[in-house]
């Protein structure tokens, strides 16, 4: 090849990299907003619960929120059929206007309703609807994003690729725990429980038009256009089906990502005041640290699934999470304190990035390109609302029960079993329908 032709493919393919960088912030923006909004519910349930949910029981107050928590994965299957299906008709670009527009009108709700003391038991209720408008909206989300990073991904380097929208996640995990970390600086305990929790909800508002802009920009995949028929409702249902079973193992293959993200971020700050009763402000640093080192691993935990293959990363981090988590949790309990609360939110942080960095881009290959939105959000939203969803109520529940301030190791390592169960059965599948097929 001549200079000139090499000066031109090299200025090309710089090109294409600049499109590829600016498709992944317009894509992923709003799939930051919308964790942003469900992170910060975590990081303040303490005080929202106070405000909405008053009791004379702590504890009964502290449910109470963590269940409307829950409700919001409970909405998200319905998200993944409805609008997942949807994507899947009309395409990612306009799907994921729609699912961005539902999940500020949540975000809103949440941010402007009255106190129980103000509007009464109206107030609850306006939370609660706004919970379910944001899990409707999340259950189609992850999936729609998840899959336009998929289809723009160069060969060789999907897992690399679909990395970067957990990795957005991790983003609005720093921004909410910084903020949060310096609301309890600069603010006492009364003004939070009175006003102070809602300005970053009130943030999060605030940047809804940018993210309105950025996601008119997006240009739709080029897999989406070569789909000459896109399903209809009957053929969707039809296919998924014909297909439970991928789905259902994809459920659990989720429940190991899920369950671990939320232990590792949005149960922290409660874990490590209400339980191991460390300061907030310690607590929302480890989240922060977790936060930076999530972003880390994950692009890592792709990229080690496009080198060495899904199933090898999956089976390695589920069998180490799956011995180590209860002792991880016991040595925390032990004795509380700051160092060892990051140590062990650091290792886990470790198998969540690697893990769901091979678990995203391994689900999605699994799934059949024509329901590839919808089929993804559905396994991945029951097991978000079925394991992850409950994490923090489940976890709350074991301790109060038990006394064992280590019982969430317990159901992490059950999710784990999970997740290994999955890639066990979901790659002896395919090895099986590989070799009908040859």
């Amino acid at each position: 090849m001549d200079p000139e032709s090499q000066e031109k493919n090299a200025e090309e393919s710089g090109y294409a990299r600049q499109s590829r960088v600016r498709a992944i912030l317009r894509v992923t923006s709003g799939n930051f907003l919308e964790q942003f909004d469900f992170f910060l519910f975590g990081f303040f349930a303490v005080n929202i619960s106070r405000t909405f949910f008053p009791s004379g029981s702590e504890f009964a107050s502290l449910m109470l929120t963590l269940s409307v928590f829950g409700a919001g994965f409970l909405m998200r299957p319905l998200g993944a059929v409805v609008l997942g299906g949807y994507i899947d008709e009309v395409g990612r670009r306009r799907g994921l206007i729609v699912t961005l527009s539902i999940m500020a009108c949540g975000t809103g709700l949440i941010a402007l309703v009255p106190s129980y003391a103000n509007l009464g038991v109206l107030a609850p209720i306006l939370v609660v609807v706004g919970r379910l408008l944001q899990g409707f909206s999340a259950g189609a989300e992850m999936g729609g994003v998840s899959v336009y990073l998929a289809e723009m991904s160069p060969p060789g380097r999907r897992g690399l690729y679909t990395a970067w929208q957990s990795a957005s996640q991790q983003v609005s995990i720093v921004l909410a725990a910084a903020l949060g970390y310096g609301l309890h600086h600069w603010l006492s305990p009364q003004e939070i429980d009175e006003w102070g929790w809602r300005i970053p909800f009130l943030i999060g508002c605030s940047i809804i038009p940018c993210i309105f802009m950025l996601r008119r920009n997006l240009e739709e995949t080029t897999a989406f256009h070569a789909c000459k028929h896109p399903p209809d409702t009957r053929e969707l249902f039809a296919t998924l089906r014909a297909h439970w079973t991928t789905v259902f193992y994809g459920m659990l293959l989720g429940a190991m990502t899920t369950v671990t993200f939320n232990l590792i971020t949005v149960y922290t700050p409660t874990f490590g005041r209400t339980v191991l009763n460390l300061s907030a402000t310690d607590s929302l640093l480890v989240t922060l640290c977790i936060g930076v080192s999530n972003f880390l691993w994950l692009p890592i935990g792709g990229a080690l699934s496009d080198r060495i293959g899904r199933q090898a990363v999956l089976m390695t981090v589920a069998t180490l999470a799956l011995a180590s988590a209860y002792p991880a949790f016991a040595w925390l309990a032990d004795s509380p304190s700051l160092p060892r609360l990051l140590g062990v939110q650091l290792l886990f942080s470790v198998y969540y990035g690697l893990y769901n960095g091979a678990m995203i881009p391994a689900l999605i290959e699994l799934i059949p390109s024509r329901i590839r939105v919808t089929g993804f959000s559905l396994a991945f939203s029951l097991a978000a609302a079925l394991f992850g969803g409950v994490t923090l109520a489940m976890s709350t529940f074991l301790i109060n029960e038990t006394g064992d301030r280590a019982a969430p190791g317990y159901w992490m390592s059950f999710a784990a079993g999970c997740g290994l169960v999955a890639t066990l059965m979901l790659y002896r599948k395919k090895s099986s329908a590989h070799a009908l097929t040859t």
